[in-house]
């Protein structure tokens, strides 16, 4: 079942944009927005809220407090119904690509009937789109990738969300097994999942099959058996729960780890070693006798391997580097000393500075950045003044915490042809800033390529932020010749960021493995809008081990001193 908070923000953010559809005053659609985003964020379990509790939450009122209670006491919003029942269902469907607005949506409908994905997708090679008002050849090619990224995503989640069925799940039949934990490409850390995979042991699977679905997240149980068990989430995810006896755990998660290419290889391997691996065990071909299946780390040895990480399970490389005993000690969450990108109530964050401070200060950091929009981005009204009393009031707050460096930051906003908001004696006094775009991700790759060299090549850009631009299955990355990025950035030991968000994921991990070549440093973010949102850290994390990442490929792993020095470039 889904987080209640995510649910209700869905349900808001969906009120916001049919607002828009219906021609609302844009305060309105912002104010939804907002709420949309606080409800997101908020650390406090929103069913569990009354009226007063509701209205803690930053940007939600009387009114807006009132609808999260009707649907928590009756499953829906009377409102959101009622917006709802005004546009057709065709108009909802296409504000689903990625690239395409609701009001573009409803011109679409409107003007050509247009009801559907798949008939928009006809009708634009068909020519049908051709001089209809704001739907030149650019928005066509754009709105048919948007079609191919919706489609690419099919059925499969964020990473956080199915890792949240798969912590729920593991809390319920963990008292009832030996051992119990997520498998497949979740413990891969990839960024999208098809399906959750769960691993039991017990020498009685009935009461975890049992358990397993009687849960009220199961909307509809599959397959039913012994050894398996399927079942379909209330939001469509499939789970698999396998349970096998104890002495089989580490063959099992071994085999229901890997990629299947991974598997192939290290099968490979026991083959010409006379031997035959399978979720069961490694057993004697000749003799069929057993000869490790208890833990993972019994098995790589048998094979001659060393322990190979989870998340390097993809045949990239790793069965070679373990061969040859160049496997990297990749970087661990526990090697964070600090965050370096967040954002507060003074932008589009939804925590004070006090708040977020606080929360640092309490993971143990040495260090960490407030980053706030700059300028440029003028949804955010940031002003000079208010950036250099935030400066104070950070300088302030650094008082009351001995053990934890504040650095103010700012997240710029790289424009049109490389420049950011602020000139270099503006940025001088900032401790970090972040650069980043934010707006006109179709340029050719030419001109993004230039774009955003110019920006690294900026003295006063320390970071290159979510390098992308990417949100995955909604936006395409934007194009640019990495390569000349990447040599740029080490050139001029310009930081590439590793945004933590789950829908961003940026630089994802092919790009890390080749910008990790050109001998660029990087940074692993929260990004953090909300004190919640540094658990995503996780998931950054996941993404750097997947491109092969140490800690001295990181420069938050580093002690302060490091990192200022090389920050200053020297």
């Amino acid at each position: 079942m889904g987080r209640p908070n995510d649910e209700v923000a869905e349900l808001f953010q969906e009120f916001a944009d049919l607002l828009s559809i219906t021609g609302e005053a844009a305060y309105k659609v912002r104010a939804y927005e907002k709420a949309a985003r606080a409800i997101g964020g908020y650390h406090e379990d929103v069913s569990a809220l009354d009226l007063k509790g509701l209205r803690q939450i930053p940007n939600v009122g009387d009114a807006i407090a009132k609808k999260i209670l009707d649907y928590q006491e009756t499953g829906t919003i009377r409102q959101l119904e009622a917006v709802r029942a005004k546009i057709p269902a065709g108009v909802r469907a296409l504000t689903a690509i990625p690239t395409l607005g609701p009001k573009k949506a409803l011109v679409l409908y409107e003007e050509l009937g247009i009801s559907s994905v798949d008939e928009l997708a006809e009708a634009i090679p068909a020519g049908r789109l051709e001089g209809l008002k704001g739907f030149g050849a650019k928005s066509e090619e754009n709105i048919l990738h948007g079609i191919e990224l919706m489609r690419r995503a099919g059925d499969r989640v964020l990473i956080d969300v199915a890792m949240g069925v798969a912590e729920e799940i593991i809390a319920v039949l963990s008292p009832l097994a030996g051992r119990c934990e997520y498998a497949g490409s979740l413990r891969r850390s990839r960024e999208t999942i098809g399906d959750v995979d769960i691993l039991a042991t017990a020498d009685d699977p009935g009461p975890l099959m049992a358990a397993l679905v009687a849960l009220p997240l199961v909307a509809e149980v599959i397959a039913r058996g012994e050894k398996k068990t399927s079942i379909r989430t209330v939001k469509g995810l499939q789970v698999d729960l396998r349970v096998v006896p104890p002495e089989s755990y580490g063959a099992a998660l071994q085999y229901f780890t890997g990629a299947k290419a991974h598997n192939v290889r290290t099968r490979e391997i026991a083959v010409r070693a006379g031997l035959k691996l399978s979720e069961y065990g490694l057993f004697d071909v000749e003799s069929g006798d057993l000869v490790v299946s208890r833990t993972e780390e019994e098995v790589y040895e048998r094979l001659g391997l060393p322990w190979i990480p989870p998340t390097l399970r993809e045949d990239g490389g790793e069965v070679d580097a373990a061969i040859k005993g160049e496997l990297p000690r990749l970087v661990q969450l526990g090697d964070l000393r600090g965050d370096l990108h967040s954002h507060t109530d003074l932008t589009d964050g939804i925590a004070s500075l006090e708040d977020m401070v606080a929360a640092a200060a309490a993971h143990g950091w040495e260090y960490f950045a407030i980053t706030d929009h700059a300028p440029n981005l003028f949804m955010q009204r940031m002003t000079d003044e208010k950036m250099l009393a935030q400066r104070e009031a950070a300088h302030a707050l650094g008082e009351r915490y001995p053990d934890l460096t504040l650095l103010h930051g700012t997240e710029l906003n790289i424009d049109a042809d490389g420049e950011v908001d602020w000139p270099a004696e503006f940025l001088s006094g900032f401790d970090i800033c972040v650069a980043s775009v934010h707006s006109l991700f179709t340029q050719d790759r030419a001109t993004m390529t230039r774009r955003l060299v110019r920006a690294v090549e900026n003295p006063g850009v320390h970071v290159l932020g979510h390098p992308t631009a990417r949100l995955i299955g909604r936006r395409a990355s934007v194009d640019a010749d990495w390569d000349e990025v990447f040599a740029a950035c080490a050139r001029h030991r310009t930081v590439l960021e590793i945004d933590a968000f789950p829908d961003r994921l940026d630089l994802p991990a092919d790009l890390i493995r080749r910008a990790l070549r050109h001998g660029a440093k990087f940074s692993i973010d929260s990004d953090a809008h909300a004190t919640g949102h540094f658990a995503n850290l996780r998931y950054g994390v996941g993404t750097a081990q997947r491109g092969w990442l140490t800690p001295d490929d990181v420069v938050n792993t580093w002690p302060l001193d490091r990192l200022r020095a090389y920050l200053a470039g020297s």
